[in-house]
């Protein structure tokens, strides 16, 4: 049987805009105790978008952003690199009109040779830079994310 401690617990069964509130506004970090169907739910009852990508069948650079567009929607011109990414995750969207957050999830980040720890630490400093500029415009931007 597996329990899980009173802080946990209440925080994955709480009402869902209480989860985002118990999450920094502009973060990348492990998905942890979190589930994605409740980030979803916590993303759609405050109205912020949900960006959601499993990676699971990625083994390298280009396989992961090819599934991180297709997932995200990015447009067509998407130019498959980590500077695209950036801007797709930026630009392009702040140039759609305001925002009002968003809840990012990363699941099963590959661990393979071709796409090895510093491909992941680089991609999720991507990520993260992504945070900082939407944080400089006052707008949550959680990235939760898990390796495979």
């Amino acid at each position: 049987m597996i329990t899980m401690p009173v802080s946990d617990a209440s925080q994955n069964d709480a009402d869902p805009t209480v989860l985002l509130k118990s999450v920094r506004p502009n973060i990348v970090q492990s998905i942890r105790a979190y589930r994605v169907a409740q980030l979803q739910d916590a993303a759609e009852t405050t109205g912020q978008h949900f960006l959601y990508a499993n990676l699971s069948e990625a083994t390298t650079k280009q396989e992961v952003l090819e599934t991180i567009a297709r997932s995200f929607q990015f447009p067509k011109h998407f130019g498959k690199n980590l500077d695209a990414l950036h801007d797709c995750l930026t630009d392009v969207v702040h140039g759609s009109g305001p925002q009002p957050g968003m809840v990012v999830v990363l699941e099963q980040l590959p661990a393979t040779q071709r796409f090895d720890k510093e491909a992941r630490e680089t991609l999720l400093d991507v990520f993260r830079d992504a945070a900082d500029f939407w944080a400089e415009r006052g707008v949550a931007f959680r990235v939760f994310y898990s390796f495979l």
